[in-house]
């Protein structure tokens, strides 16, 4: 399980590294780790091998980002699925962006999930 979850962020990764895009330096890499509990009970976890596309012009940016992501529920089998995620913001005055989600997991269903926001730097 954790051999195929390395296999195909290596396979997704190398193919993001041969795109032209890297030249403009917009392609990432994003592993990340996501864990969840309730009161006193881990649930389990998610960690994603994400590789991702990013651009800025002006006030507006955008990503695009997805790949393996190897599901560990606490007291189940781990299982890979597929999970991605794309958003953006906008600068809506000098020290103020607002910005916005949308994730998805393959699963035995697909599973999205959606945030906004707005951001304040000081």
């Amino acid at each position: 399980m954790i051999k195929a979850l390395i296999a195909s962020g290596v396979a997704v990764s190398a193919v993001a590294l041969a795109s032209p895009a890297l030249a403009e330096g917009n392609v990432y890499v994003n592993p990340e780790f996501n864990g969840g509990s309730y009161g006193d009970d881990y649930l389990g976890g998610t960690l994603t091998m994400d590789v991702g596309y990013e651009v800025s012009e002006g006030a507006y940016s955008f990503y695009i980002q997805g790949g393996p992501a190897l599901v560990m529920p606490n007291g189940a089998d781990n299982e890979v699925e597929f999970a991605g995620k794309f958003g953006g913001s906008v600068a809506v005055a000098e020290k103020v962006s607002v910005y916005g989600e949308l994730s998805g997991i393959t699963g035995d269903e697909l599973s999205v999930g959606s945030k906004v926001g707005m951001k304040y730097s000081f």
